[in-house]
């Protein structure tokens, strides 16, 4: 019945966790959920109230331009510039998404024939290698390892792969290990990728979820980025707008233009609204302050529970970024995860659903609600306690 690109997808790896989940509802039990990567804190009330204002704009109530508005395009260019001293020109450079997945998504039937390799991390967020498959290319695995910062190491990859490869995607501040690149790492990647010709596709929507004293860079920092590369960034982890679907890819114009050639035959834009919104959001002051706070909530919920997962044993590694925390638990993730919902009604993501390297860790997420954090870190150590330590 079904195409063979559907065919080629991997198999739905969290089944059996969903129906322990069930079950222990069913039950009765208070599930806390610290499988999924949506914020729980609110979008920003002045984000709201504009969304609110544009939407009676009749102007909106039209189909959406394809490429996006040129008012919000513009919103993006100034905040890369003045959040990463990148400037890029709004009419060709940026290109607005329904939310950065669905940019990353559609973007290999741009630049992938059948057949053709592309370099995907492991572990890794699974839209990117699935993006490639529904291309119709060929997933060629870099590994992400512990020993080398969660960062592929670009010198293992034979020259003759990389001369094939077409495209890499990557993504940094990095779901699900919570690593984070340098400039240093992007220059050798900028290199890498003129070298062998490659695209380079850098999904970047986590760069305001950090906790030291440097924001992550953008890929678009380097020299000669802009040649090889283009960057998904959305404002759905910044702001708490992960509901609303607006995002931007940004960069090489040429690959721009590509990935807008997809969308043009495949969607009919952002609703106006959402990117009038979008754009008070990008440039409000208001919505600087609000991110700040967010970093300090995510920052203790964090590490709450990164006492709780150390008590139960576990080596977990702080994140640099992100509201991940991603724990090392040396044995099947998959049964890890079921055991935390049969014993202590706690969900959370096993690691080989991201990649095969990610077998032997466990992807714990803090876009609960504190007081469900500390019930979590509650339950936990409860249980500790009653083992004897």
């Amino acid at each position: 019945m079904y195409a063979d690109r559907i065919k080629s997808l991997p198999p739905y790896l969290f089944a059996a966790i969903d129906k322990a989940k069930l079950e222990a509802m069913a039950r009765g039990v208070d599930v806390i959920d610290l499988g999924v990567g949506d914020p729980d804190l609110a979008t920003p009330p002045h984000i709201i109230e504009a969304l609110c204002e544009a939407a009676k704009d009749t102007d909106n109530h039209q189909y959406p331009s394809y490429e996006g508005k040129l008012s919000f395009r513009t919103a993006v260019a100034d905040w890369y510039t003045e959040t990463f001293g990148v400037r890029v020109d709004p009419e060709s450079d940026v290109l607005a998404l329904i939310g950065s997945k669905e940019g990353v998504a559609h973007a290999p039937m741009a630049f992938l024939n059948p057949g053709d390799p592309a370099l995907v991390p492991d572990p890794a967020y699974p839209v990117y290698k699935t993006a490639v498959l529904f291309a119709g290319g060929v997933p060629v695995t870099l590994p992400l390892k512990s020993e080398n910062r969660f960062l592929p190491d670009l010198d293992s990859i034979p020259a003759d792969q990389a001369r094939k490869a077409r495209l890499a995607i990557l993504g940094y501040p990095n779901n699900p290990t919570g690593a984070c690149a340098d400039l240093a790492f992007f220059r050798e990647l900028v290199e890498f990728a003129q070298d062998y010709d490659i695209i380079l596709m850098h999904d970047n929507p986590y760069s305001e979820v950090y906790f030291g004293k440097d924001r992550p860079p953008s890929i678009l920092q380097v020299d000669g980025a802009r040649e090889v590369a283009v960057e998904f960034h959305s404002l759905s982890k910044t702001y708490n707008m992960t509901g609303w679907r607006v995002g931007s890819v940004v960069g090489n114009p040429e690959i721009v233009e590509g990935i807008g050639k997809v969308k043009s035959n495949i969607d009919s834009g952002i609703f106006g609204a959402v990117q009038d919104a979008g754009k008070v959001a990008l440039r409000s002051p208001e919505s600087g302050k609000f991110v700040a706070q967010m970093r300090e909530t995510y920052q203790r919920r964090i590490k709450r529970l990164y006492d709780g997962l150390t008590k139960l044993g576990l080596k977990v590694d702080k994140p640099e970024a992100t509201f991940y925390l991603w724990a090392w638990i040396g044995g099947d993730s998959g049964e890890f995860a079921q055991k935390l919902i049969r014993r202590l009604g706690i969900v959370a993501t096993p690691g080989v659903g991201f990649g095969k390297y990610g077998e032997g860790y466990v992807r714990f997420s803090v876009t609960q609600p504190t007081e469900r954090i500390e019930m979590a870190v509650a339950r936990i150590e409860k249980m500790v306690a009653e083992e004897g330590g």
